[in-house]
């Protein structure tokens, strides 16, 4: 198990897996979700969000909430997941359902980059472009658009030496994962 997030500020972690899926032909969410959800506990998060939209997806250990209004994009996801987290919770891990090979170091490695005052919104970024995971302080929650968090400001953590957490769109991309035997 990995190092816990401090027990002085909540931190709870969305993960949206509320996509049609429709380049991979099938929910791939059911197939990537337990990736992603062990490497978040391993990364020391117990407060773990689900939102799914699309399809119905089972996540043990996390709590599954729908958005309803998925189809309006990533944002209206999000929004669902942040709704869904304790009121105490001052940030949380945004993670995708797509990117099985998330790594647990990158996690706290932006946890420890906001906690020491980098920005409200910290962001992995490999080969110094953005990408996931994100930490979203509180105070940021109220301004998501329906497009998601592409439009917000945010600080740049380097992982490029953790690999990017993947994004499976296909059935092809999961043979560079190491996940081409384990599709539905």
């Amino acid at each position: 198990m990995g190092r816990r997030p401090e027990p002085s500020l909540p931190i709870g972690a969305i993960v949206l897996a509320a996509g049609a899926a429709t380049r991979f032909g099938s929910p791939k969410q059911r197939l990537l979700l337990p990736h992603v959800l062990r490497r978040l506990e391993a990364a020391g998060l117990t407060e773990v969000v689900v939102v799914q939209g699309a399809h119905p997806v089972e996540a043990p250990g996390a709590r599954i909430v729908t958005a309803a209004d998925w189809e309006l994009g990533p944002g209206a996801s999000l929004r669902a997941g942040l709704r869904a987290l304790p009121a105490e919770t001052e940030a949380a891990v945004v993670a995708l359902a797509d990117g099985p090979a998330l790594a647990p170091e990158a996690v706290r490695r932006l946890l420890e980059a906001w906690r020491s005052g980098a920005a409200p919104v910290v962001a992995a970024s490999y080969g110094g472009e953005r990408s996931h995971p994100l930490v979203l302080a509180r105070s940021a929650w109220g301004s998501i658009p329906n497009e998601g968090l592409r439009s917000i400001p945010v600080a740049l953590v380097a992982c490029d030496d953790l690999g990017s957490p993947g994004d499976v769109d296909t059935p092809a991309d999961l043979g560079p994962l190491g996940l081409a035997g384990d599709e539905d």
